[in-house]
């Protein structure tokens, strides 16, 4: 298997498609950098900017909508979207553009100084009201969950057939990369077996809350951005900030911030154990077939040495 390619277009494509779905013309049109599994480009529209992502995989943004408008109506810095399409093979989503770099370009010490106001939002955008909706797992269209329980959604998402997803022959990298069977059903086994303590907990997950998906001026959080949206244990958003701000005393400064606005959460140290295998092992097959050795085995060691 080898590492996945997201779609590649020119200019003048990305212009053509924006001048029929719009009916005008646009300007400005820019690549943007990040977007693992999407091509992103900037451009303006009657004086006001936006962005337009384009992905090869079906259904990639059928969910945009929905998390934009739960996002956006609750006081989340989230970009509204203003159209989706299809053309040819590659489906794509226009959204409002969001002033600001990635919180990753910016300095340690501006990014530790932003922990506070990132943790506040966090904790809005895992407490948002959610309404009538109901299961667990991926989030469809309308709003429900994919799944019955929690572990419909992580038995799922680990199962060898993946047929029509992005991992499809998922288990080819057993045998193609970098991706080792022994430390995959070590740290599943070990997911499992703390299951118990986030299966009952319903909350809205952006499931990829880190510093490329965060949005900042320098001094201020500007917005959140692409996430992985499911219902179910938000320590799994903590657990993903914590690995990719590692040695910024995440769990410290959040475990306070919740104390101080009454959150008690029960069982925590056992709920982020689970959530970072969750992640983590599903970070493993990523970074296998993106790839990316040093992110996989510096994750690797991680899980493998969990204190648990």
């Amino acid at each position: 298997m080898t590492a996945y390619e997201k779609p590649s277009l020119d200019i003048s494509m990305v212009e053509g498609v924006l001048r029929t779905h719009l009916g005008s013309k646009v300007a400005e049109i820019t690549p943007m950098a990040g977007g693992n599994l999407s091509s992103v480009y900037s451009f303006s529209h009657e004086g006001k900017g936006y962005v337009i992502k384009f992905s090869d995989m079906e259904g990639a943004y059928q969910t945009e909508r929905y998390i934009s408008d739960l996002l956006s109506s609750q006081g989340i810095p989230f970009p509204k979207c203003f159209g989706q399409g299809k053309v040819g093979h590659l489906e794509y989503s226009i959204m409002e553009r969001i002033d600001g770099g990635n919180l990753a370009d910016f300095s340690a010490e501006q990014q530790n100084r932003q922990l506070p106001e990132l943790i506040r939002i966090l904790t809005r955008i895992n407490h948002v009201d959610l309404g009538s909706t109901s299961g667990y797992g991926w989030i469809g269209p309308k709003g429900d969950g994919a799944f019955q329980t929690w572990k419909d959604y992580l038995v799922t998402s680990f199962a060898e057939d993946q047929t029509g997803t992005f991992w499809e022959n998922w288990c080819e990298l057993f045998q193609s990369t970098c991706l080792e069977k022994d430390v995959f059903d070590e740290c599943y086994s070990r997911l499992m077996a703390y299951l118990p303590y986030n299966e009952p907990h319903r909350y809205f997950i952006h499931g990829d809350f880190h510093q490329w998906n965060i949005l900042s001026d320098g001094t201020r959080i500007a917005g959140i951005i692409d996430g992985n949206y499911a219902y179910g244990d938000f320590l799994v958003d903590l657990a993903i900030l914590d690995r990719h701000m590692e040695g910024r005393e995440v769990i410290r400064a959040y475990q306070d911030y919740q104390e101080k606005v009454g959150i008690m959460i029960p069982d925590f140290k056992e709920r982020l154990i689970g959530a970072y295998y969750f992640k983590g092992i599903d970070g493993l097959r990523f970074y296998a077939k993106m790839g990316w050795k040093d992110a996989y085995y510096s994750t690797r060691n991680f899980l493998l040495n969990l204190i648990t």
